[in-house]
């Protein structure tokens, strides 16, 4: 059976002035939780009463809960405290159809496009922070039986201080071929030098992977090189060793190229190009060019960067882990791992060209994707001292 996900088009999918039978509009806040018919500014006299709360630490608030069948189709946000150690400790949880466990589970920050906590301003097709101020999201969320949207406050000692709203519709009943949104989030600080950050793990059922967001520290091991050589690779209904979908690089991933600089566009972008602080953050989306799994799915993305073999080599010198994977050299690249004695970079008459090469960086992503289950068998998030 062919399935799809409601509301997310290139364009709307019915004309704008078409008036949908059996469907509620309604929007969730302070102001009326849970988007009460005539519930709407009951403090105050109906002046401004209820429009932020503040979330002491450990402490939790559901947002919104309510049974039947919806779609949310937009959330905002905003906190007094946009830091980057308040971004990680904020929980963001959302639960599908009375789950237990949550379909969404990840650091609030990373969630809005706000790779490694830097809360900067930036627009795309479904998560845009126009001033560096607020956070907005208009992933299509729809479900069946019931949704839960849940923040917890983490951190030890920092109180937060918040606004919100969460526009949803409510409908009669939801056709069998939608799908459920989920996200996850993961970080991968240390691991041997060759190996992928595996940024989704293998997930089963049918869906569609709907893109990602990451946030890269790199290692002061690799001064002077660029973190954007390594290649998104999509294992795709029963692969293995090999992919189906194998990319060029990661700035070729967000449609860039020649190393990462700051920029954004509907679905894809770069928001941290910060070569002071090692830091780089960018995200795609494949909205019109949709990626689906009929069985299972995972992702993941190469550790590798590039640079002169002079500087490589100096690197290698100095004890930097990495090893050597390609070089070009007279127009051509040597394959320096499909040769059977393949040259030394310390070698005197190693060629002089540009070199790639595997390297250990401190990788973090929040995946995007959409299920036929309101639930997976991927792992809760990460406690928060390992996330900040």
């Amino acid at each position: 059976m062919p399935f799809r996900i409601v509301g997310l088009t290139m364009f709307p999918s019915e004309n704008l002035y078409h008036l949908a039978k059996a469907t509620h509009s309604r929007v969730s806040s302070f102001e009326n939780l849970n988007g009460k018919q005539g519930g709407g500014g009951l403090l105050n006299k109906g002046a401004k009463g209820a429009a932020f709360e503040y979330l002491l630490p450990a402490a939790s608030r559901t947002l919104l809960d309510m049974t039947g069948s919806g779609i949310i189709n937009r959330m905002w946000f905003t906190f007094a405290d946009r830091s980057p150690a308040m971004l990680r400790s904020i929980r963001f949880q959302i639960f599908w159809d009375g789950a237990t466990k949550p379909a969404v589970d990840v650091p609030f920050g990373d969630f809005f496009g706000a790779g490694l906590g830097r809360c900067v301003p930036f627009q795309s097709a479904l998560l845009l922070n126009p001033r560096g101020r607020s956070f907005n999201c208009y992933f299509p969320m729809p479900f069946r039986e019931g949704a839960r949207v849940v923040l917890t406050n983490e951190s030890r000692d920092q109180t937060a201080q918040f606004f919100f709203d969460i526009d949803f519709l409510t409908v009669e009943a939801q056709e069998d071929d939608v799908l459920y949104f989920h996200a996850y989030w993961t970080r991968q600080q240390s691991s041997e030098v060759g190996s992928d950050f595996v940024y989704l793990p293998r997930i089963e059922g049918r869906g569609r992977y709907l893109g990602v967001n990451f946030g890269v520290q790199r290692s002061p091991a690799y001064p002077g090189t660029g973190i954007e050589e390594g290649e998104v690779r999509l294992f795709i209904d029963g692969d293995t060793t090999n992919p189906t979908i194998n990319g060029t690089g990661a700035e070729d991933y967000i449609g860039d190229g020649w190393g990462m600089g700051v920029y954004s566009s509907p679905y894809q972008g770069c928001t941290v190009a910060d070569e002071a602080s090692s830091e780089f953050c960018f995200y795609r989306f494949h909205v019109p060019d949709p990626i689906y799994f009929h069985q299972d799915f995972r992702a993941a993305i190469q550790q590798m960067g590039g640079a002169r073999a002079d500087h490589v080599r100096q690197l290698l010198e100095k004890g930097a882990a990495l090893i050597p994977v390609t070089v070009g050299v007279g127009g051509e690249t040597m394959h320096l791992l499909d040769m059977e004695n393949p040259p030394s970079i310390l070698d005197p008459d190693f060629p002089d060209g540009w070199v790639n090469f595997y390297r250990v960086d401190d990788w973090s992503a929040t995946t995007y994707f959409y299920l036929d289950s309101p639930t997976s068998s991927l792992p809760p998030l990460e406690p928060v001292e390992f996330r900040l």
